[in-house]
């Protein structure tokens, strides 16, 4: 099997995730990773049902949005699946804001125990660190901020809203000001 990034957005797949997809016998893939990949797909799409990617057959193409390897499907890989990666919301968002990954601290919080994000949050601050946070409906930006500040910490947040769209938007603001997401597609970047 092999399990291919397609991208953040429109038009960031790699030479190398393109020959992978115009090769495939079987694709399967969410809609959303379809449409990012459909002028290079040949053969008749499948809509990926089980993210485990389970009893897939082992010739099978699976598209990941952004890269496989940051909340993505690369962690259902098994040994002898190859992984070929795509450019992901951190690589953007970090674009975007001129902001160096060498220090920075990658937190999901997407279907996630919120508690021990919130740990390591909370530790990754104290270590110094920016963060590039991956949101949940439970735990989105009015919540990472109020903890953020609840935790004794004033930051700079970010939010990074359909990065690589063209309706893309990044709004800064402050744990006392905190900026708005207007889609329920975005990260949030703690510096």
């Amino acid at each position: 099997m092999k399990i291919v990034g397609v991208g953040a957005g429109p038009g960031l797949l790699t030479k190398e995730a393109i020959k992978a997809i115009e090769n495939a016998v079987i694709i399967f893939g969410s809609q959303r990773a379809i449409e990012l990949a459909e002028e290079h797909i040949k053969c008749k799409p499948i809509l990926l049902k089980d993210y485990t990617l389970r009893n897939l057959p082992e010739n099978a193409v699976i598209l990941s949005t952004g890269d496989p390897m940051l909340s993505g499907l690369g962690k259902y890989a098994k040994k002898g699946d190859e992984i070929i990666p795509g450019i992901s919301s951190v690589q953007i968002a970090c674009a975007r804001l001129c902001l160096e990954m060498d220090d920075l601290s990658i937190i999901t919080a997407h279907s996630r125990d919120i508690v021990i994000v919130k740990e390591q949050l909370q530790r990754e601050l104290k270590n110094g660190k920016k963060i590039f946070l991956l949101p949940d409906p439970s735990f989105g930006v009015k919540e990472i901020g109020s903890f953020t500040k609840n935790a004794g910490f004033s930051k700079k947040i970010s939010v990074c809203e359909k990065l690589g769209y063209p309706e893309e938007r990044i709004v800064t603001g402050t744990t006392d000001e905190l900026p708005v997401a207007g889609s329920d597609m975005y990260c949030v970047i703690i510096t």
